[in-house]
Formats: structure tokens, C-alpha cells, sequence
């Protein structure tokens, strides 16, 4: 009988020393203590409540500056224009409570400052501070400092049409002023900004209202991208129809009010003879040498809280 020549397959040396694979328990995540509540910064809030009813005109982004480059205007106590000013301001309280002064006029310091915009607001990121400072810087070197004046009042609104202002248009010295807004340009352009105004009013704003809202609030576009990311207000009124939504309506020289959703009174405009009787009380006084004049020495810009001074350079340092 023949033997089959099949041959049996043995398991190998190998196979046997094979063991199946251990299985470690899953190792427990261990829980981080929480942080201390003094360490935990929380994020910002946009309550316009907070801010008098101011509405913010763009949105806060972690990690980004707020910026704005402008000329000072100093009014120590008991000088003239700072006499002019006050005197003003209750005389447009009386027409307009709700009046809001810019500036520590309300809390009686001893010395105001006024600001002269040359940009609008510039939005920077961290590592972009530094270079802007040093733009600016660079600008204030190649310019020299000027002398301008005041030269009538006016109502302005910003952008977006929630704020309306009483101002003080700059006369002499504007060729001077929009020559440092054209110098500024390029960098403005570099961080994808908004450049000036091409038809500037020039001007101090000196107290603010809120306006009422017929309709939304125009919104203002988010700040364009960048490789890295003050009210607008140079805009003239808008003409108030005699009766508007919520019971605002203007009648000669009084404005009646509304109010916003938070509760804060608003305003359709200025009653319409405000900035003709302020023409006619004050607007010689402000015209005048010794009162509206004043020299434009330096160059600001305020990035967040921090302010940063730059003086325009003398003619025979040039």
C-alpha cells in the first residue's frame, strides 16, 4: 500500500514563542485645577449701556488696536479760547440737555485738549504698533510746526449717522493740515486702511448727542483684512423732517426727544438756529487772533490707551 506524500505542516518554533497582545487599561485624563478668577481676563462686552449709548462703529477683535494720528489743541484754564469754549457749551446745553462736552471740561481741569483728526480710526494689531509709531514719527520730522485758527462752528455726524456733533472747523492752517493727512496716506495704504477724507473738514469736536434712529444704523464695513488686522465725523447733517417715527419731531428752536432701547435720549439734529445763534454770540470772538488762534507744534497718535508725541520740526531745522 502506497503512503500518501502529503506532508503534515507542524507549527513552528516561532508560532509557539507568539503570545496574544496585552491590553493596557486606558490610562484617566487628570483634570486641570480651574484658573483663579483674577487670571481669567473676560472678553469684552458691546453694551452700548455702559457707554452712554454709544454704539461701537466696529466690532472688538481679540488681539487688535484701535489707532488714530491727530494734532493737539491745548486750552489751559483762563485762556481765551478755553473761556469761549465753556461759555459755548452752556449755551448749547440750554438749546440741547443732552449735550455730551468732549474732554475734561466737565470735571474742571485745569488744562483741556482738543484734537484736530488726521486719520480716521486706524485698526492694528500688536506686532503693527511699532511700526506705525515709527511712521509717524517719520512724518512729524519732515513737517514743521504752523500756525492755524478756528474759524466757525458746525454739526457733524459720524459714519454711521448714531452720534451728531458741535465742532470747530479749522481756517488757517488747513493746507498745512491736509498735507500731513497726504503723508500719512501711503501708510495707511500699507495696513489696508481707510485714508482720509478726499474733501476734509477739518475740526475739534467739542460735545456730542446721540441721534435718533428712523431706521437700522447704517453699519460701518469691518476693517479689510491685513496680513496680520474715533467716530468717523465729517459728514454734514442730514435734513430732520418736522415729525419722525417715535414721537421725535423738531419745532423751531426746541427738540423733542426719544430715547434708545437702553433708555438714553436722542436727538433727530441740532434745533435748527443752534449753530446760527452760536455764529452770532460767539463766532467773531472765535475768529479772532487772540482767541481762535492757535500753533500746531505736535503730532499724536493714540494706539488703545497709550499716546504717543511727536514735535513738528522749526523751519531752520529743516
Amino acid at each position: 500500500m502506497k503512503r500518501s506524500g502529503a506532508l503534515v505542516d507542524y507549527a513552528s518554533s516561532e508560532d509557539d514563542e507568539e503570545q496574544a497582545p496585552v491590553v493596557q487599561p486606558a490610562a484617566k485624563k487628570r483634570k486641570l485645577p480651574a484658573l483663579a478668577s483674577n487670571l481669567v481676563v473676560p472678553a469684552p462686552v458691546d453694551n452700548p449701556a455702559l457707554h452712554q449709548g454709544r454704539i461701537r462703529s466696529s466690532p472688538h477683535v481679540e488681539g487688535q488696536f484701535a489707532a488714530y494720528v491727530y494734532v493737539p489743541v491745548q486750552m489751559p484754564r483762563g485762556s481765551a479760547l478755553r473761556t469761549l469754549l465753556d461759555n459755548a457749551l452752556r449755551h448749547g446745553k440750554e438749546a440741547v440737555p443732552i449735550l455730551h462736552a468732549i474732554g475734561d471740561a466737565e470735571q474742571g481741569s485745569d488744562e483741556r485738549e482738543l484734537h484736530v483728526s488726521l486719520t480716521r480710526p486706524v485698526y492694528l494689531r500688536a506686532h503693527q504698533r511699532e511700526e506705525f509709531r515709527t511712521a509717524v514719527r517719520s512724518v512729524s520730522r519732515k513737517h514743521t510746526a504752523f500756525p492755524a485758527s478756528f474759524a466757525n462752528f458746525a454739526e457733524l455726524t459720524n459714519d454711521e449717522r448714531t452720534r451728531t456733533f458741535l465742532t470747530m472747523e479749522v481756517g488757517a492752517g488747513h493746507r498745512e493740515l491736509e498735507a500731513l493727512c497726504s503723508a500719512l496716506a501711503p501708510t495707511l495704504r500699507t495696513y489696508r486702511q481707510k485714508e482720509f477724507y478726499d474733501k476734509p473738514r477739518f475740526h475739534a469736536s467739542i460735545a456730542w448727542a446721540l441721534l435718533a434712529q428712523t431706521g437700522p444704523a447704517v453699519p460701518k464695513s469691518a476693517p479689510p483684512p491685513t496680513d496680520s488686522d474715533a467716530d468717523d465725523h465729517s459728514h454734514p447733517p442730514q435734513e430732520a423732517p418736522s415729525s419722525v417715527a417715535n414721537g421725535v419731531r423738531q419745532e423751531g428752536s426746541t427738540v423733542l426727544l426719544s430715547a434708545t432701547p437702553d433708555g438714553f435720549p436722542t436727538i433727530p439734529c441740532f434745533p435748527k438756529d443752534l449753530i446760527s445763534s452760536l455764529e452770532e454770540e460767539f463766532g467773531s470772538s472765535l475768529r479772532s487772533r487772540h482767541v481762535g488762534a492757535f500753533d500746531a507744534e505736535y503730532v499724536c497718535i493714540k494706539i488703545g490707551k497709550d499716546v504717543y508725541k511727536f514735535r513738528l520740526q522749526s523751519e531752520s531745522s529743516l
